[in-house]
């Protein structure tokens, strides 16, 4: 499900046709968004985002990729910053290979992250999914 199908309050009406899509975008309406890379292979969805309460940053974004309903699938905390949004496809997409991603350190749903993105700290992520400002959970601010 896509931003514009899960819009109940109308913000995307004006932002049917794509362009450069909203600048401002309810949470709650990303969440089942699609992710893929720049091939268009499917790379998962968006199951969360995750907010530092003390900055009111976005600390990473939740991108489940595998499994099957729900059943071994793998968590990755990914920088915001990474995940550009199409809005003509209406989906995310983060650039790096599903054969790259398949391999990398994730979570599980039972083992969620402090605060950090991945178990090596924000910074490992913000290269891997290369970023080069990414968010910093010492200071809580970007760096």
């Amino acid at each position: 499900m896509n931003y514009q199908e899960q819009d109940t309050y109308g913000m995307y009406a004006e932002h049917k046709d794509g362009g450069t899509g909203p600048k401002l975008m309810g949470a709650h309406t990303l969440h089942g968004n699609d992710v893929v890379n720049r091939r268009g292979e499917s790379l998962g969805d968006i199951k969360e985002i995750m907010l530092d309460m003390h900055s009111g940053q976005v600390a990473y974004g939740v991108l489940s990729f595998g499994g099957f309903m729900g059943m071994g699938e793998k968590l990755f905390a990914v920088p915001w910053a990474a995940l550009k949004l199409d809005p003509v496809r209406k989906c995310f997409v983060l650039d790096v290979e599903k054969d790259r991603l398949a391999q990398a350190t994730g979570f599980d749903k039972d083992h969620w992250p402090d605060i950090g993105p991945m178990p090596a700290g924000p910074r490992a992520s913000t290269s891997f999914y290369g970023q080069t400002r990414g968010y910093d959970q010492s200071s809580r601010s970007v760096s």
